[in-house]
């Protein structure tokens, strides 16, 4: 078979839905959201384009499952019905053309810049590493009562996704945010239910997938994005990520789809702290998280997704040929070119290629948050109707980001900022 016609086979996942094309929508940080956390037609018209552009399953960006714990500004929010009739009109958009869509729901844990909420929470008081204290509080260790409560609130808002119109809902379990963080030894260092062996810090995510199954039935499916490793010093590592997919795989997920890394080494960009550069045969097949997805094939027969270094049309052939993957994600390169898809499906290359976007800063660089907000640059580009700018300067993108949230500052009062910390 040709590279696009292995990439046009439709694939049904185990529940019996079909998705038509191998082409997987990883999530990205949109923040078009209302100063309410409700969706806005920037999304639907966002959504619509990569609907229209071929995608087979799209995953959207952070939605969090708390108005108190965003993760960056302009997050949508699920906790009620409450803005139900702008969750449909972005569903409808984005299931357009028979694409699937399906809500990542999130909670960031300690993972949020200080000023943004009233306060961090997580499994353990454990602060981010020294340079980074400038941006990131020390969290609050959660108690064992709102951690059930946040178990609830995840169900709930699966619910609403269903109710919605969206075909699917995954769980954010990887980068670093609070299902990541109850994984991971670094992170959680809890001696209760909650923690102290890798069984008990898998609990959460287990739990958590249980309350959605509640809230939404054995028919919708619901996913998983899931860290192959942390890529930190005492954190997650493959081992415990494989034991982790197992343990899903017999709780019933539908999909899983397999990144690493975290805000302190965001290995899901190709930057890996604490990591030796990737070997040639891995740089190669493109995708960073390839070799850990052939030992979890080994491991489940659950559909495996990976994300992350997909370069060319023959590349994503060979990963779904391969066997250890069953479709391939892509995240940068939608954002740059929303068409891409259409185009590798006619054979021919992407006209654009991701590359890393540095602002010379290497504080900032090393974080890899000028990733996250050079592409959501693009993305809001995308939301109003205008194309994508490839060549914007990452520099220049941090300064008007940094004018912005400091003019964001002045207009805070002494007593907000005071709660917050600032």
């Amino acid at each position: 078979m040709s590279p696009q016609a292995v990439l046009a086979q439709s694939f049904t996942l185990p529940n019996g839905a079909t998705v038509k094309n191998r082409f997987f929508k990883s999530a990205m940080s949109e923040a078009l959201a209302t100063r309410e956390g409700k969706a806005t037609p920037e999304l639907a018209t966002l959504y619509g384009a990569w609907a229209d552009g071929g995608v087979g399953l799209c995953v959207t960006g952070n939605v969090m499952i708390d108005r108190r714990a965003l993760g960056e500004p302009g997050n949508v929010v699920i906790e009620d019905d409450r803005a139900l009739p702008e969750l449909r009109a972005w569903a409808q958009s984005a299931t357009r053309n028979g694409a699937h869509c399906w809500v990542q729901l999130n909670h960031p844990g300690k993972q949020a810049p200080k000023g943004l909420n009233k306060e961090n929470v997580a499994p353990s008081a454990v602060p981010f590493r020294q340079e980074m204290q400038a941006f990131f509080p020390t969290p609050r260790e959660l108690t064992d009562a709102e951690v059930r409560e946040l178990v609830a609130r995840f169900g709930r808002a699966a619910g609403i996704v269903k109710q919605a119109g969206f075909t699917g809902v995954q769980i954010h379990g990887a980068h670093g945010y609070l299902v990541s963080q109850f994984l991971s030894p670094h992170h959680n260092r809890r001696m209760d239910e909650w923690g102290g062996t890798p069984e008990k810090r898998r609990h959460f995510v287990l739990a958590v997938l249980k309350a959605m199954r509640e809230n939404v039935g054995p028919g919708f499916p619901i996913g998983i994005k899931l860290n192959s490793a942390d890529f930190q010093r005492g954190g997650f590592t493959e081992e415990e990520s494989l034991d982790t997919i197992r343990a899903l795989a017999e709780a019933g997920i539908d999909l899983i789809e397999i990144s690493g890394g975290t805000y302190e080494a965001p290995a899901m960009t190709g930057v890996k702290a604490e990591q030796a550069p990737l070997k040639d045969s891995t740089r190669q097949r493109e995708a960073y998280f390839l070799a850990f997805a052939e030992k979890a094939r080994q491991a489940v027969k659950t559909p495996l997704v990976v994300t992350g270094g997909f370069r060319s049309l023959q590349g994503m052939a060979a990963a779904i040929e391969s066997g250890a993957v069953d479709m391939v994600g892509l995240a940068r390169a939608l954002a740059i070119e929303p068409d891409v898809c259409h185009r590798l499906l006619a054979g021919q290359q992407p006209r654009q290629q991701v590359k890393p976007q540095k602002t010379g800063i290497p504080l900032i660089d090393r974080m890899g948050l000028m990733e996250v907000t050079w592409y959501t640059g693009q993305l809001k580009r995308i939301g109003r109707g205008e194309a994508p700018k490839p060549t914007e300067s990452a520099l220049w993108v941090f300064i008007k980001t940094m004018a912005k949230q400091m003019g964001l500052g002045r207009k805070r009062s002494p007593k907000r900022l005071r709660a917050n910390g600032a």
